[in-house]
């Protein structure tokens, strides 16, 4: 018998949303009767505390100008000519970015997993596994139509790519390492979000786990254009569904990554460089 479109929806539906939700809550169920509430609390509010940090750090962390203000007062004059003067300032700042935003995303969650949980970073989506690619390529196939529309937006085009080449500056060096840098922050940012706030939630919160996560992911958008932000709501929800289904971040940051070079690509066609 042949398997018709809306009936693998809905096959799909059941089986990464519907299932993983109701296994999640049962597993949440079953750790709340049987761990006692303080416990149970704690685990929650040292996840919760430690995504604030990381957030504020993220924020405000990556203003270059602190660094170079910090150094200035001290009498060296060096960061704030790299971040404004040199001739890599745009790339100086952008890899300033990025380095923040990796540190805070990975070291702090290790470091409270390894001695404020006593757990193991497998424990929250640091798993390796090849299964389930199938559904990640579906998911990329629907992403990169709706990517392309967007890309012809003049929000879109003014926010991409982050790092503007000069007029006949070659990609290499800089932009290559732009994009390996932006690629690692999109692998830190999946272990965080998907797999630190996620998984160390859980257990507390079952499923909801998600939708606690989806805000503060949601809100990291606001800056980029608002059909980004919107699409984070339900990009955050799918993956984060995916990351408690598979156990694993690393297909999401994959499908992370692609999908963010896919708009860079666009972007620069559009711009006639490629």
């Amino acid at each position: 018998m042949q398997i018709t479109a809306p009936t693998r929806a809905r096959t799909l539906w059941d089986t990464y949303l519907s299932a993983t939700r109701r296994e999640t809550d049962a597993v949440s169920d079953a750790y709340r009767i049987n761990t006692p509430p303080a416990v149970a609390d704690r685990r929650a509010t040292i996840v919760l505390l430690t995504s604030v940090v990381v957030l504020m750090i993220t924020n405000f962390g990556t203003d270059w100008q602190w660094m170079a203000g910090l150094a200035g007062s001290i009498g060296v004059d060096g960061p704030t000519a790299a971040f404004t003067t040199s001739g890599v300032a745009g790339f100086n700042r952008l890899a300033w970015w990025a380095v923040i935003q990796i540190s805070a995303y990975v070291a702090l969650p290790l470091l409270v997993i390894r001695y404020g949980l006593r757990g193991r970073p497998a424990d929250f989506g640091a798993v390796r596994s090849i299964k389930h690619a199938r559904v990640y390529l579906g998911l990329l196939a629907v992403s990169i139509p709706i990517i392309i529309a967007v890309s012809f937006t003049d929000a879109f085009q003014a926010k991409y790519p982050f790092y503007d080449l000069a007029p006949g500056e070659p990609f290499w060096p800089y932009l290559w390492i732009w994009w390996l840098l932006y690629a690692l922050q999109f692998v830190a940012l999946e272990f965080f979000f998907r797999g630190f706030m996620v998984h160390g939630l859980k257990h507390r919160f079952g499923f909801m786990a998600v939708i606690i996560m989806v805000v503060p992911y949601t809100m990291i958008h606001f800056r980029k254009p608002l059909l980004e932000a919107i699409g984070a709501i339900f990009g955050g929800t799918i993956l984060g569904t995916m990351s408690l289904k598979t156990h694993s971040v690393w297909w999401g940051a994959a499908l992370h990554i692609t999908i963010a070079g896919t708009m860079d690509v666009l972007s620069l066609a559009h711009q006639g460089l490629l």
